[in-house]
């Protein structure tokens, strides 16, 4: 018990544990949505983008939020335009406009002397967070969360069946666009808690996860849900202990979590089907 109350004795910690659960939750919902609509790149995508829009508005004096939103839907409109007006797959459109935008992030942060520092964009910083980054993430983490319960019918026809969605009625590009838009928001939410490079772990890992253990979407939610925010509590804990960072830490224990159902998962488990292919050779 004291492993577990000891770290709450600090503010620092109290903020971390709260803004990792404010991460999770969202990012564990998208997830879901990205894995079985195949959008895991443009997740990648998106996170990689935000650099330069972040850059920019510190420059303007403006909210790092807007540049970071701003920048990741504008890496997410391109890539559509340019693959509805090219030959290209969007994987290949995805691939360039995602990389262009980030090296920019990097040539700007190169050139413009500001007090930001690339590591903690790049990898988060948790235990540096204030209150005010507190209320921020739980803003659009609450806002994010609304505007999914409010569609979450719609959503679920888009994620499945496109052609069905767009026969039925629904808008499939203003739904794509929307859902786009709430990744760029929780994208930007985990930036200060996971950085670029690790928020497409939080994003993919979770709903890959639930996927392998469940085949209906409700509980695929709530096992995402779940499995996210266990590793958040258990990573940003287990870090002050072993003197580690809190980010790679929580990745690496959904990389582990990850690793673990896809070998023993019941149904989808690579153990459970090689036992049932050697059953039915039988």
């Amino acid at each position: 018990m004291n492993w577990l109350l000891e770290p709450l004795r600090f503010e620092f910690m109290q903020q971390a544990l709260i803004i990792g659960l404010l991460v999770a939750v969202p990012a564990a919902v998208l997830s879901c949505l990205l894995v079985l609509r195949g959008w895991s790149l443009m997740g990648d995508a998106v996170a990689h983008a935000v650099l330069p829009g972040i850059v920019l508005a510190y420059i303007a004096g403006l909210p790092m939020v807007l540049g970071a939103f701003a920048s990741g839907m504008l890496c997410a409109l391109a890539t559509g335009y340019l693959t509805e007006h090219s030959r290209l797959k969007e994987d290949t459109v995805m691939g360039v406009v995602f990389s262009g935008m980030f090296a920019l992030g990097i040539v700007l942060f190169t050139f413009v002397h500001t007090n930001l520092h690339l590591d903690q964009v790049l990898f988060g910083d948790i235990l540096g967070v204030s209150w005010l980054d507190v209320l921020q993430t739980g803003t659009i983490t609450v806002f994010v969360l609304v505007a999914f319960m409010a569609k979450r019918r719609d959503i679920l026809v888009f994620a499945f069946d496109q052609a069905h969605a767009g026969v039925i009625g629904i808008n499939t590009r203003r739904m794509q666009y929307g859902l786009l838009a709430l990744l760029s928001l929780v994208i930007v939410a985990s930036i200060k808690a996971v950085g670029i490079i690790l928020v497409i772990a939080v994003l993919i890992a979770p709903g890959a996860i639930s996927f392998l253990l469940t085949e209906r979407f409700e509980r695929m939610l709530l096992v995402a849900i779940a499995v996210a925010t266990l590793c958040a509590l258990l990573g940003i804990l287990l870090s002050y202990h072993i003197d580690s960072a809190p980010a790679p830490t929580i990745v690496v224990l959904l990389t582990l979590v990850f690793i673990i159902t896809f070998l023993f998962a019941p149904k989808r488990g690579i153990f459970r089907q090689s036992k049932q292919a050697a059953t039915t050779r039988r």
